[in-house]
């Protein structure tokens, strides 16, 4: 069984995988991003980043995290109509700077968790610089 395999039947996924720019792309729908993260761990993956979007007009944000496992690049997309979805951090301390970075930049809401400020002065807005909706 290969590697991909092996993921989709860890996570209970049957869609295809899409490989596009070197990276391995896999909807995990309909898992959380936790169940996601905890399956990924238990694999032994290790986690890279979250990179966040901002998607036209009001079609809300899109958070990609992004896994290596045994030298292979694993993507995984989950949309956010709101700014909610749950924090990781407890499950990899890797996931701290990430957080809070997206949390700042693009005011979402990691649930379960509390932030540090990075780079926000006191009596900044979360998001002023790239939400668009927090921008009017």
């Amino acid at each position: 069984m290969s590697v991909f395999e092996t993921i989709q039947e860890k996570l209970g996924v049957t869609e295809p995988w899409l490989e596009k720019g070197g990276v391995h792309w896999l909807n995990p729908s309909p898992l959380s991003v936790r169940e996601l993260a905890k399956a990924m761990i238990a694999l032994n993956a290790r986690f890279i980043t979250i990179t966040a979007y901002q998607l036209p007009k009001e079609e809300g944000l899109k958070l990609e995290y992004h896994w290596d496992l045994d030298g292979q690049l694993l993507g995984f997309p989950f949309l956010l109509a709101g700014n909610t979805i749950e924090s990781i951090y407890d499950l990899s301390e890797a996931v701290d700077w990430i957080e809070r970075e997206i949390h700042e930049g693009f005011a979402v809401d990691f649930t379960g968790r509390e932030y540090e400020p990075l780079l926000l002065r006191e009596g900044e807005t979360p998001g002023v610089n790239l939400r668009e909706e927090v921008k009017k």
